[in-house]
């Protein structure tokens, strides 16, 4: 079996215990991105199996997009990549409950 060279890990072990490797990520074309894209991605940079640049290049995604992601996830949860969550964490209506 012939395993192709990449930098950096082939595999992570996340805060869950469970392990993510670089096939849990979107593929490269990916341009629709639905919350679990989006955390797949987060998560793969966060626990280091590609680098923050890695994932602007390969998905095409501006640095601030990118940055918005991880605050999202950070500040308000998974749920907060959902584009309909997004727009009401960025109105202020998620504290309002």
């Amino acid at each position: 079996m012939y395993l192709k060279k990449v930098r950096g890990p082939r595999a992570v072990t996340l805060a869950d215990g469970s392990v993510m490797t670089r096939a849990d990520l979107p593929p490269a074309e990916t341009r629709r991105w639905v919350a679990s894209r989006k955390l797949a991605v987060v998560r793969g940079v966060v626990y280091g199996l590609i680098t923050q640049d890695e994932a602007l290049a390969r998905y095409g995604l501006s640095r601030e997009e990118f940055i918005e992601w991880v605050t999202a996830v950070t500040e308000h949860g998974e749920e907060a990549l959902k584009a309909t969550a997004l727009q009401r964490f960025r109105n202020g209506e998620a504290h309002d409950r």
